[in-house]
């Protein structure tokens, strides 16, 4: 932690023991806060503390950014007023929301208070509780919504610790100055471990717990206490505070202390009357060394299996390709075949435990120093070092047969399994190692399609594989996209064919710019985001940034009476996604009412329960639901009366020949004549010359879509359509 951080903060604690007048304390803690609020990523940092009425809480101080301060107080903030951060006192934990969205839906009164601060993110630290001080640090982002990163909560809680310590140490200095028998008690009460380091790096003047948690009796080195290979980094510390470079510094060592070694965080400072003694701070941090190396196995290791996860399996292939070795090396992919039925069937808990006989039987299949690890859901890969493809083919021959052979028994309910692998070598001359991935995925891919049970070596020569191999490369350039925001909003107007329009009728489309700058449509990349799981992580970006773009453009907004999005089936079926647009639609009540949600037939017909949930849910909030695709599907019309649907989009495939084929102009007709019926609005796509439109118009098609109508364009541009 810099100097510059924590400078108000050391003054405190430097005069703990001296006659600094305690009214200067809010001063300290407003400097504090303004240099906080500097150093680091955020727009401002507050206090909350309990009032003396339980279950209450105040904003003590404040301190805001010029620019979002409109010359409020610094103490008149009423955050700690409301009902929900009240509750952050009998409950208290860490509060991280990125957007305010993620307050809970009764949370009216927070919302409106935090957008009347301009607040668009919010962290609150739990609350922290040294001796009779309780408080809790906080920071707020008010230009931009943003994710509050581990370093950054890192650095609050540390300045939370030394705020809380500036509070409870003035506290104490004011009940020192009443009385020099006081002064020793309420040291010795001191719920830190406080001491003085002499020249000779001896410890003096220690309290309480400074005798329990670093030595029995004064006089004893310090430097002797911490365990060997951290000596040095105290030693260096130590010179550095006595030869003024630092004012203050911090260091992490482990102690010994009744033959038990415990992690300190030494806060180090000059004493007052001589620059040449240390004070010295110990707060134990072993609960936290602790639970950084639990969370070091969670980020490594899959849970169920114990098998190294993905992340760390890339990690490993990432070595092994900077490495210098020119021994070969073999990637396996594997996949249970049929999986899924076995969870529909005899349950997850099967399928759990389905998974973890497969980790075990790998293990013991491959060879010794072969690494198996667990990638997600029923996938699996096998590092073989120092293999060929022809010892790969061996392994993988046994590992087919024996997992073929695997008897899977539950509840009297016998499974028969099977495996598909994927094999490709790791090439070193590769730039990074998504190729070998993206090989072997083909590879396994391929032996699923030609029957499962079997496996595939990858060949560049044979174009079987090219297919796979395309889309697995497609899919990382998603990924890529999306960390790098580099899909584009464009739209397309929907023309009224019969009158004019009281507003604009627009369709948002979604474009992907690759590295090179070249310009990407969703027919090119969306097949490759439903085949690897990222529809519902596209859906969400073009949500995301679609609502973002109404608020930045709340009068352009307006001026449009329907905007269209598209919603693929993935997220059509996916829980966690409808809670996310949930709750998305209730942030955003002034712009939805202006929202279409597009779904396609093929994914209506395959997942109707969830489709009669989503026009509930887009019912409670004003918004419409298209079917798009309309008879590209079988049994349509049968489903047509059990959704209350706004419009349905007649596929393109009758629209284009409309002129020339009078069986699509029946068809056409047909769903017209079903439109009025069953009360929806009918949209042709592909409107592609003024010929269909007109024909569209006898037919009584309502809205017409295509090129004939207007090109897609960037919605930065829609200002200029509007005018």
């Amino acid at each position: 932690m810099t100097q510059t951080l924590i400078g108000p903060l050391q003054q405190t604690l430097m005069h703990l023991f001296s006659d600094t007048p305690s009214a200067t304390l809010e001063q300290h803690v407003d400097r504090a806060l303004e240099v906080i609020t500097r150093q680091l990523a955020c727009d401002g940092v507050f206090v909350l503390a309990p009032l003396a009425k339980p279950g209450h809480i105040s904003a003590r101080n404040l301190y805001l950014k010029p620019q979002f301060n409109s010359g409020q107080g610094v103490r008149e903030w009423r955050l700690g007023q409301t009902p929900f951060f009240r509750d952050l006192v009998k409950h208290p934990r860490l509060l991280s929301l990125n957007s305010l969205a993620q307050l809970p839906k009764d949370a009216l009164e927070e919302k409106q208070l935090l957008r009347q601060w301009q607040v668009k993110s919010l962290l609150v630290l739990p609350l922290l509780k040294l001796g009779d001080t309780v408080m809790a640090l906080g920071a707020v982002n008010c230009h931009c919504e943003c994710d509050w990163a581990d370093s950054f909560i890192e650095q609050l809680q540390q300045s939370q610790t030394m705020i809380a310590s500036a509070m409870e140490l003035t506290r104490i200095a004011q009940a020192l100055l009443q009385s020099e028998r006081r002064y020793h008690e309420l040291f010795h009460q001191l719920p830190l471990a406080c001491a003085q380091l002499n020249r000779r790096n001896e410890l003096i003047m220690m309290n309480r717990i400074a005798e329990q948690t670093l030595a029995h009796h004064q006089q004893v080195n310090l430097v002797e206490l911490v365990r060997e290979q951290d000596r040095d980094n105290l030693l260096d510390t130590l010179n550095m505070v006595r030869d003024g470079v630092l004012g203050q510094a911090w260091c992490e060592v482990g102690i010994m202390h009744n033959n038990d070694m415990s992690w300190q965080r030494l806060g180090l400072y000059p004493a007052p009357s001589d620059d040449q003694n240390l004070i010295v701070i110990a707060e134990d941090v072993s609960e936290r060394r602790r639970l950084a190396s639990e969370l070091s196995f969670q980020a490594n290791y899959d849970a169920l299996t114990g098998l190294p996860n993905r992340a760390h399996f890339e990690d490993l292939l990432q070595r092994l390709l900077i490495e210098h070795d020119p021994s070969p090396v073999c990637i396996a992919l594997l996949d249970l075949d049929q999986f899924r039925v076995i969870n529909n069937v005899s349950g997850h808990m099967a399928g759990d435990r389905l998974i973890c006989q497969i980790a075990e039987r790998l293990k013991l299949l491959v060879r010794k120093g072969d690494v198996v690890a667990r990638l997600s859901g029923d996938e699996f890969a096998i590092l073989m070092h120092a293999c060929n493809r022809d010892s790969a083919k061996v392994i993988a021959e046994r590992i087919c047969g024996q997992v073929r052979h695997h008897e899977f028994r539950w509840q009297g309910r016998e499974h028969k399994i099977s495996a598909s692998m994927g094999i490709a070598a790791l090439e070193r001359t590769d730039e990074d190692i998504y190729t070998v991935l993206a090989q072997a995925d083909a590879a396994c891919r391929l032996a699923k399609e030609l029957g499962r049970n079997q496996y595939q070596i990858f060949d560049e020569r044979d174009r079987r594989f090219k297919k796979f191999y395309t889309e697995m490369t497609a899919s990382l350039e998603i990924i890529d996209a999306l960390a790098a925001n580099r899909f584009q909003l464009h739209f397309q107007e929907i023309r009224s064919v019969k009158a004019a329009s009281s507003g604009m009728h627009l369709e948002i489309l979604l474009r992907m710019q690759r590295d090179n700058g070249e310009i990407l449509s969703p027919a090119v990349f969306f097949p490759a985001a439903e085949r690897y799981d990222l529809a519902s992580r596209v859906d969400r970006w073009v949500i995301d940034n679609l609502l973002r773009w109404g608020n930045a453009n709340f009068h352009l907004w307006q001026q449009c009476e329907q905007i269209s999005v598209n919603l693929s089936a993935a997220s059509l079926g996916d829980s966690d996604f409808m809670q996310w647009l949930e709750k998305q639609l209730l942030a955003e009540a002034q712009l939805v009412s202006h929202l279409c949600f597009e779904i396609t037939e093929t994914a209506m017909l395959s997942q109707v329960e969830q489709a009669c949930q989503l026009l509930e849910l887009l019912e409670a909030h004003g918004c419409k639901l298209a079917i798009d695709d309309f008879g590209a599907g079988f049994s349509s019309f049968a489903y047509l009366k059990k959704l209350a649907l706004d419009y349905v989009k007649i596929d393109g495939q009758f629209v284009v020949n409309l002129c020339q084929d009078p069986a699509d102009r029946a068809i056409v007709a047909a769903v017209c004549q079903l439109a009025k019926d069953l009360h929806f609005y009918t949209v042709a796509e592909f409107v592609e010359s003024e010929q269909i439109l007109a024909q569209l118009a006898e037919l009584g098609v309502d809205y017409a879509q295509g090129y004939c109508i207007h090109k897609p364009m960037p919605l930065e541009q829609l200002a200029s359509l509007l005018k």
